[in-house]
């Protein structure tokens, strides 16, 4: 019996533990589960609610983030070192597309205000340094990185 009830409590676990690592990526500030743009398993990117590998839109390794479900290194669309956002595989910083500061994604190499493309506060993306509810673009419930954050919008 003690046996059972360790078995059904581990498949409990792995079952919660599984839609934890799904994020959702939704239109504007709305949480509807017809309004899901992107899924996002951690690894990769799914339009809409899917999770077919026929819908693998990117695929992201830590550090570089692939076109499809390829990982191989001339499929490399952007390349990420915890700062900057690098134009495929390069680390140039003529390459730079963007720069992330923790609350603000700029364009290119720039901090200045004037060059802030986003502000995600990591729940809801607004359109430059705006935090007004007319301004989200999207919604995240859970996490995702950067670079595809910049990519999907």
């Amino acid at each position: 019996m003690k046996k059972i009830l360790i078995t059904s409590l581990l498949l409990v676990l792995m079952v919660f533990v599984d839609a934890q690592a799904q994020s959702y990526i939704y239109r504007g500030r709305s949480t509807y589960s017809s309004d899901i743009l992107y899924t996002w398993d951690g690894t990769h990117l799914y339009k809409g609610r899917s999770t077919y590998n026929s819908d693998i839109l990117y695929t992201w390794d830590g550090k570089c983030l692939y076109s499809g479900r390829s990982t191989y290194s001339s499929d490399i669309i952007l390349s990420w070192d915890g700062k900057y956002i690098y134009k495929g595989r390069s680390s140039y910083s003529s390459d730079v597309l963007a720069t992330w500061d923790g609350k603000y994604l700029y364009s290119g190499r720039s901090t200045y205000s004037s060059d802030v493309l986003y502000h995600w506060d990591h729940q809801y993306v607004y359109s430059g340094r705006s935090s007004y509810s007319s301004d989200i673009l999207c919604t995240i419930k859970g996490t995702l990185p950067v670079p595809i954050l910049y990519l999907i919008l």
